[in-house]
């Protein structure tokens, strides 16, 4: 006897409801000149890439001018291109192309700090205490007898404190790094701006935005202390005074206004760490940003049960405000998931059948560059290669290891890329493993055309079937079932699902019972 179905939102189906978006961390993805750093004509010469992987919309990391303090996300102009990925001329150029191809371009916006090198910035910190240009920002005197202390006990997500004093003796709010400044959303000023950033993009064709730190922008008022220390571990997981403020969401409904003023569906995507999944879904509500993404299911562990809570509560909270479901397994922001998931053989085994789960669950799927190749954490990066300042707060954090770029020819990288590429990565480039039928990159090609054809997957509902301890299994419409087995041992599954579409690893039929392999997921039509 099957479990009631979930169903999600009985809003029609729309491009960005099902779509599998592909993340391009642009300084790894492809190198277009030869310098070692990847560009946006890198971008554009692997769009037929792209377009042939089988995704609906590309998402580019930040490529606008920037000292690189946090590899980008430290702007200094929202409307140019650094000169080390090229021009504005490049940005319309890939946009064109994409468009071409039938590719969305998504571009990331970042607007909860800019770079210390930001025109407004400098104008803040010349023009002295009480200025309307430091206004901007979140400047405030110190606490002590000279000031000498700072205004509150707030910790940057980096680590050590969250601000930082100049020589006048005031201190300004960084949540981040001490080279990204937080702007204050309390000044009609900063609104205005950002809602020019975002029509100066709309109308060069991008698709969308994700919104970096789409849960910070405001803050409680008079900036309590939080009270203890290791606030960084509060992310997500508890209320803290310095993200996911009620305020933030009047941002999101003014710049959805924006969205929708602009044909074709453009999109805002949230970048949100929020306590529950009844907060985060907030962020999606009708009218606010389109999707949000998933951290949720990110970091669950390879557990059955464990993925089926999370399934349930993320598509639960989805439909309570109408909005679709996103599944993502790895980012430039955490450990690959093939690593994750145990490393070795192991880990590329669970990796190839927690593609073919997340694929097969109604919403919309990110991936991350790579994981379609079956990229591993690169954990032995020399040290005079790693520059992420996250490592400040814990060398164990940093972010290197999962921005090596890509390998795509089998001869090897040419030398003198900002990240060394392992020579072991031969047999997973793009040209090895489209000559290999069996390769995780010939896995992606086949999930990706089937999800785009079967008209049971992208948007829609899920029924859960049983199934033995440790596997899942669910119908997708009246036509589909994924079973996915995630122990370590052979499943048997009683009652032939239907026709094999895909199946990530080993299985064999004996009379009325399927036996799948360990760590292993399969596609089957009814």
């Amino acid at each position: 006897m099957t479990e009631p179905a979930v169903q999600p939102s009985a809003v029609a189906t729309r491009w960005w409801r099902d779509a599998v978006i592909y993340q391009v961390y642009v300084r790894s993805f492809a190198d277009g000149n030869g310098d070692g750093v990847g560009d946006l004509l890198g971008v554009r010469s692997r769009l037929r890439y792209l377009s042939e992987l089988g995704v609906d919309a590309v998402w580019l990391t930040p490529f606008y001018p920037s000292p690189m303090a946090d590899f980008g996300y430290d702007v200094a102009d929202y409307r140019d291109v650094d000169p080390i990925f090229g021009s504005l001329g490049d940005a319309k150029d890939l946009i064109t192309d994409a468009h071409a191809l039938g590719l969305r371009i998504i571009v990331d916006v970042v607007p909860n700090h800019t770079s210390d090198r930001h025109p407004w910035f400098a104008a803040a910190v010349q023009a002295g205490a009480g200025s309307p240009e430091r206004e901007r920002y979140i400047f405030r005197d110190g606490e002590g007898e000279d000031g000498e202390l700072p205004p509150n006990d707030w910790e940057s997500v980096f680590g050590g404190s969250a601000w930082t004093r100049i020589e006048d003796g005031q201190w300004y709010l960084h949540l981040f790094a001490p080279e990204q400044p937080d702007l204050n959303w309390e000044h009609p000023e900063v609104h205005a701006e950002f809602a020019d950033v975002l029509r100066f993009w709309l109308d060069l064709g991008v698709d969308g935005f994700r919104i970096d730190v789409a849960h910070g922008m405001v803050k409680a008022p008079g900036l309590p202390d939080v009270g203890h220390t290791g606030q960084v571990e509060l992310i997500g997981a508890d209320v803290v005074p310095f993200f996911d403020q009620d305020g933030v969401h009047d941002i999101h409904r003014a710049w959805r206004k924006i969205l929708d003023s602009y044909e074709g569906e453009r999109i805002g995507v949230a970048e949100a760490w929020a306590p529950s999944p009844e907060r985060l879904a907030h962020y999606v509500r009708p009218d606010e940003l389109h999707q949000a993404f998933n951290f949720h299911f990110l970091k669950t562990p390879w557990d059955a049960a464990r993925f089926r809570d999370v399934i349930d509560e993320s598509l639960r909270t989805a439909a309570l405000v109408g909005a679709p479901s996103t599944w993502v397994l790895s980012n430039h922001d955490v450990k690959r998931h093939v690593t994750r998931y145990g490393g070795g053989e192991r880990g590329l085994r669970r990796a190839r059948a927690a593609a073919l789960l997340m694929l097969a669950l109604p919403g919309s799927a990110y991936v991350y560059q790579g994981e379609e190749l079956g990229l591993p954490e690169v954990l032995d990066l020399p040290e005079q290669y790693l520059r992420d300042p996250q490592r400040l707060r814990d060398p164990e954090s940093g972010r290197d290891g999962c921005r090596v770029p890509l390998p795509w020819s089998a001869d090897g990288e040419p030398p003198g890329s900002w990240l060394p590429v392992p020579t072991d990565w031969r047999d997973l480039s793009v040209e090895a493993q489209l000559r290999d039928g069996a390769s995780m990159l010939s896995l992606y090609r086949a999930a990706l055309k089937l999800r785009r054809e079967h008209p049971a997957l992208g948007d829609g509902t899920l029924t859960w079937l049983p199934g033995p301890a440790g596997t899942l299994a669910f119908r997708r419409g009246e036509s589909f079932v994924c079973v996915a087995n995630l122990t370590s041992e052979w499943a048997e599954i009683g009652g032939v699902p239907g026709a094999l579409l895909l199946a990530s690893a080993g299985w064999d039929v004996s009379g009325d019972v399927v036996r799948l392999a360990p760590d292993s997921a399969t596609w089957w039509a009814l």
